[in-house]
């Protein structure tokens, strides 16, 4: 009886059930009409809290992209004076035998001190001609010299030259030194700024594009330093950190993938991996320093050191990025393989890695490009030195573009200001198209199924 009773009432229920799913709904009700307008109106706020989201981060990106540009645009041009300066063979070729030995130790710099002092006869007191002689960068007097190398018919002549100025000279020619200014609260005073006038006045200052910047390594001269040196340092760490975390990552996320088992051990790696691939950069940087600096005694500075800890750091992210890649293959593909009778190795090396290539080598890009910007990790490991010259090889010391950001960034002079801006639209740069490099290479490689 307890059954049937519970029989009828499922029975009656379905057929309550029933008559509502076939009973005509009243559209015009005003409850449904407002229920309706409560989901199109909740509709039409969750665009606009979209759109005024991409606004607002398109905002901060123009606002940033705009104060880095106005700040780093005119570090690509370079302040030059004009002077004319007499070749003196007396100085530069006392014996007259043209010998390149004896033009390369010539003082070319009291050349152009004399060229100065010629310009301005007036100028006669100790502190006034030191004042005087910063119009012209230190490093004019070695171009002056290149320039007598190739061209050994200079001496003897006196010919109107263009000379790179010094900092404080081109921060007035760019407006960033005002004469407006009271003389006790700018760098220079204002017989140098009189200076300034009578050079502009005659047309002997002028501003030129400052290849210097990209064929240079760092100096302590604003005027004079580059970021060649740090461009190649950053050159030889990532191509130690590719040739490290790569093969290493897409064949762990392969063994993961394809033949590991599915136990508590593997469970562990991958949740491990996982939480590597979230650990702050610096923490890479102290090992770098305990293992490969400390124990393994490798070269301080170096990018070998720097490729080695930057790999650590970049291995988790590829791993995840290529697991991802290999899991979106279709099983069907694997499935077809083996039916054909390949082998589960060739079926992973023919046919599941070139479909899940594009999702590898995006995840790799995306990886390298977090490396190129980072900073902490080197700093541990003593990539922040001043390194002058470029680096030849992977054991030479260097340095790297963020590091070298770093340092011009808490350099007082202000000229370096200038420097850290461009130097950071360079790597902005690099960084925008390794990503764009990374869209391009998912399209092309990309298959649909």
């Amino acid at each position: 009886m307890t059954d049937m009773a519970s029989l009828m009432e499922d029975r009656a229920a379905a057929k309550v059930i029933s008559d509502n799913l076939h009973k005509p709904v009243d559209w015009d009700s005003p409850k449904i009409a407002r229920n309706i307008k409560k989901r199109y109106a909740a509709e039409r706020r969750f665009k606009i809290y979209g759109l005024s989201a991409i606004a607002l981060a398109l905002l901060a990106l123009f606002v940033l992209a705009g104060s880095i540009g106005s700040k780093g645009y005119t570090a690509f041009f370079q302040t030059y004076v004009q002077l004319e300066v007499t070749f003196d063979a007396a100085e530069i070729d006392p014996d007259g035998t043209g010998d390149p030995a004896v033009i390369g130790k010539a003082n070319f710099d009291g050349l152009i001190k004399k060229s100065l002092r010629d310009r301005f006869p007036g100028v006669t007191s100790r502190q006034a001609k030191r004042d005087l002689y910063a119009i012209v960068s230190g490093g004019a007097s070695y171009d002056l010299r290149e320039r007598v190398m190739e061209n050994p018919g200079l001496i003897g002549q006196t010919r109107k030259v263009w000379l790179i100025s010094g900092d404080d000279f081109d921060m007035l020619n760019k407006g960033y030194i005002s004469a407006d200014v009271d003389e006790g609260s700018r760098r220079l005073n204002d017989e140098e700024i009189a200076w300034y006038d009578s050079l502009n006045a005659d047309g002997a200052v002028e501003k030129q594009f400052h290849s210097r910047f990209f064929t240079n390594g760092d100096s302590r001269e604003p005027e004079l330093a580059g970021i060649w040196g740090a461009a190649v340092g950053s050159l030889y760490t990532l191509m130690v950190t590719l040739a490290l975390s790569f093969p290493i990552g897409v064949f762990a996320a392969v063994y993961l993938e394809e033949f590991a088992p599915k136990n508590r051990f593997t469970t562990i790696v991958e949740v491990n991996i996982n939480n590597l691939a979230a650990v702050p950069s610096i923490v890479f940087g102290l090992l770098g320093l305990e293992v490969y600096l400390n124990v393994m005694h490798l070269p301080r500075s170096a990018p070998v050191v720097g490729g080695l800890t930057l790999a650590l750091m970049t291995l988790p992210t590829i791993i995840i990025a290529s697991r991802a890649a290999i899991k979106a293959v279709p099983p069907s593909i694997r499935q077809a393989a083996l039916g054909l009778g390949a082998s589960p190795v060739q079926t992973v090396t023919h046919h599941v890695l070139p479909l899940a290539m594009p999702g590898i080598l995006t995840g790799t890009i995306i990886g390298m490009a977090q490396a190129l910007g980072e900073t902490a990790p080197l700093l541990m490991i003593g990539m922040v030195a001043f390194i002058v010259d470029i680096p030849g090889g992977a054991l030479d010391p260097a340095t790297v573009l963020p590091v070298q950001i770093y340092l011009w960034a808490d350099s007082p002079e202000r000229a370096f200001v200038e420097k850290t801006s461009a130097a950071i639209m360079v790597l902005l740069a690099f960084l925008v198209l390794m990503n764009g490099f990374a869209v391009y290479l998912r399209k092309k490689f990309e298959r649909k199924w």
